[in-house]
């Protein structure tokens, strides 16, 4: 059985990883390490315990507690390690920088480190896959269609929260060339699906139009970004791990550039509610105005490209915040935390 350590299960992507991962692979054991900080959500793994009993178990702390990242790999011994454990809310990390660099720099070189020496150096059959950002890469001029991130366009991050993700993969990336760790690095666009934190764009959209709220929308909202939906995400970061070339980037995309008052106005039509509920409010410091992933070496390698269309999948996704209300009630209230 191949024993999978992976960090941040409880937040959006790390868990709708672990249900994507436990129902197609049989044979993979995942030990989820989560410090549950505000983004760490119990309630995404409700149940996950019974529905694959036996190949699931839940280790609460932080990925730079190196005493605790130890101990795990000497118990579990897991094969594969991917990091999904991040501050990843932009905002946030504008207001207080410092929680970003701890665990998204510091956090990841602890886990690196670790994982290489529990390994000995010996890296048959291991491999570490950092999972990242297309935040890293800066942003692209709007008139320029043809113009999108390549897996070798420079770094070039606009925020605390981008330029800790940066340094993380820097990190990684350094690993590979001076221990030839196994090291395998993936840059997503924006998510979209069940579970996210309702401080995103699309579930705090809904949350608030439902409730007839006004939607706060920076600038003008016109920056654009390319929108790839969770279970696609989730099934090209299981590719990678099982083919992708050791010490390589792969970006993954959706092929789905929408500008971000679209979304809003997507939402807004699914669910009956006018127009008048957008409310234009001040632009967020170094905004970036456009994102957009050119996933061709993930296709051309490993022949992975997304399988769902955004225009049917943002309406299932909107349903589903609408049929899981308690999911949000409970984040808003803080019951979430008391799990």
């Amino acid at each position: 059985m191949s024993k999978m350590l992976i960090t941040g299960g409880l937040g959006f992507i790390g868990s709708n990883f672990i249900r994507y991962v436990l129902k197609m692979d049989s044979t993979i054991y995942v030990s989820n390490l989560d410090s549950m900080t505000y983004a760490g959500n119990p309630y995404n793994l409700l149940g996950i315990e019974k529905e694959f009993p036996g190949r699931y178990r839940f280790i609460k702390g932080d990925i730079c507690d190196r005493d605790l990242i130890e101990s795990i790999f000497s118990e579990y011994d897991p094969d594969n390690v991917i990091n999904f454990a991040a501050e990843s809310h932009v905002d946030r990390s504008i207001d207080d920088p410092n929680i970003f660099i701890k665990t998204n720099v510091l956090g990841t070189t602890t886990l690196l480190n670790t994982a290489r020496k529990s390994w000995k150096n010996d890296f048959t059959g291991k491999r570490f896959l950092q999972v990242s950002t297309d935040e890293v890469y800066g942003s692209l001029p709007e008139n320029e269609p043809e113009n999108k991130f390549r897996e070798e366009t420079p770094l070039n991050p606009h925020s605390p929260y981008s330029a800790s993700k940066t340094s993380a993969d820097l990190i990684a990336s350094s690993f590979f060339d001076t221990f030839g760790f196994p090291v395998l690095i993936t840059r997503c666009s924006n998510n979209y699906g069940p579970y996210q934190f309702p401080e995103k764009l699309i579930p705090l959209m809904i949350s608030k139009a439902v409730n007839d709220e006004k939607l706060p929308v920076y600038g003008d909202g016109m920056n654009i970004r390319d929108w790839l939906y969770v279970e696609d995400h989730c099934s090209a970061i299981l590719k990678v791990l099982e083919k992708g070339r050791i010490g390589e980037v792969y970006n993954i995309g959706g092929n789905c550039e929408v500008p971000n008052i679209e979304i809003v106005k997507m939402i807004l039509d699914h669910l009956n509610k006018p127009y008048s509920l957008i409310n234009y409010v001040a632009d967020r410091p170094g905004h970036d105005r456009r994102y957009a992933i050119d996933a061709s070496k993930i296709k051309k390698e490993l022949g992975w490209e997304p399988a769902y269309r955004f225009e049917s999948k943002i309406k299932s996704t909107i349903d589903w915040y609408i049929n899981n209300k308690d999911w949000i009630d409970n984040i808003k209230s803080g019951a979430y935390r008391d799990q």
